[in-house]
């Protein structure tokens, strides 16, 4: 079974610091929703949301086995601002520039407002509140969550996945990447070297990640051998999975070495790839003679990678823009809402997630 990257990075770092804690905080370094509040003006980083009550036992099971674990307690105490929110607590609480109180002052199990507002009509404990820097969305999950069940919101929310991607497709390839031994390799990929041996070439596209960008090895591993995916790549294209952080890399016969981009030691070769937009995650698209095409930011669904593929594949980014082809596939399928269309553009996608009212 495969580890997350972060597990062993943050494991020497974090056990001793945090094993004076006690059990009933776990190894969370619990915030306040003002001093999260505070901080994320300095240095803006997702939320997550603990909501308990006192008399809930699960709650107690997950702060002592989840957050008691030091691999995801310390990956939360560097990404995230959390916080601990008792959802009966008496205490006027300020989120978000609004003011909110108990329910009812006089009744002990009494609800906060601020967890109906999170919670709505569902007052389910424990439940966890995912929420973006900018205050703007929210993911809930309720019910108690294990290890592995809490690490796809986790990278969900650090990477930025949830600007292009619902949550449940980015799960079911998290758990294929990470957890799913007869994940089956459907694409065929190739180095650079074994591409410039080849005298009649494809377009190539290069899949970048790194040891420690997760949502990259979701789409290397996982998304990339998507059946609908795979098929695509490998009628139109040579696929590269290359390493952003290796010492050397040899490309078009020319040698190129790790150098400082966006203040982090990539290798250099990244640049000419992407035309200088490289950034994580993402993939380039090349020509036959290896010149850049297209570069693509933002981790991608199944069906949204295939459009790309195909628009660029097909070489209909000669003939027709983007919004074109767009409207030409939604026509196809009779419905602008249509499940497998791809997106407005491949730079940008609307948010997915339950929205903040």
């Amino acid at each position: 079974m495969k580890k997350l990257t972060w597990i062993v990075s943050f494991v020497v770092s974090t056990c001793f610091s945090m094993s004076a804690q006690s059990e009933t905080e776990g190894l969370v370094k619990w915030l306040s929703f003002k001093e999260a509040q505070e901080l994320n003006k300095q240095v803006p980083k997702p939320f997550l949301v603990d909501i308990y009550t006192d008399w809930c036992g699960w709650c107690k099971v997950m702060m002592r086995t989840t957050y008691s674990n030091p691999n995801i307690a310390g990956y939360i105490n560097a990404y995230f601002y959390p916080i601990k929110f008792n959802a009966e607590t008496k205490d006027t609480i300020e989120f978000d520039g609004q003011k909110y109180v108990s329910t009812n002052p006089n009744y002990p199990k009494s609800a906060h407002q601020l967890a109906v507002k999170f919670l709505g009509n569902n007052l389910a404990y424990p439940s966890t509140i995912f929420i973006s820097p900018d205050l703007k969305t929210t993911f809930l999950s309720q019910g108690y969550l294990k290890e592995q069940d809490i690490e796809p919101f986790l990278v969900f929310m650090v990477e930025n996945v949830y600007k292009s991607t619902p949550f449940n497709i980015f799960q079911s390839l998290f758990k294929d990447a990470f957890y799913n031994p007869n994940l089956k390799k459907r694409t065929n990929v190739k180095t650079f070297k074994e591409i410039e041996a080849i005298k009649n070439r494809k377009k190539t596209a290069v899949f970048f990640y790194t040891n420690f960008c997760n949502s990259c090895k979701v789409m290397t591993q996982a998304l990339i051998h998507d059946s609908l995916v795979a098929d695509v790549l490998n009628k139109y294209f040579h696929t590269v999975v290359i390493n952003a952080e290796e010492d050397t890399i040899v490309f078009k016969n020319q040698k190129y070495t790790k150098q400082m981009i966006n203040n982090y030691p990539f290798n250099a070769a990244v640049l000419p790839i992407t035309n200088n937009k490289f950034s994580i995650p993402s993939f380039a698209l090349l020509d036959e003679q290896l010149n850049p095409i297209e570069t693509i930011p933002f981790f991608q669904t199944p069906e949204g990678l295939r459009h790309i593929l195909i628009y660029f594949g097909e070489n209909l980014y000669k003939t027709m823009s983007w919004e074109e082809y767009v409207k030409r596939e939604n026509e196809k399928n009779n419905s602008l809402n249509n499940s497998s269309s791809p997106s407005s553009t491949p730079q940008k996608h609307s948010t997915t997630g339950k929205k903040k009212k």
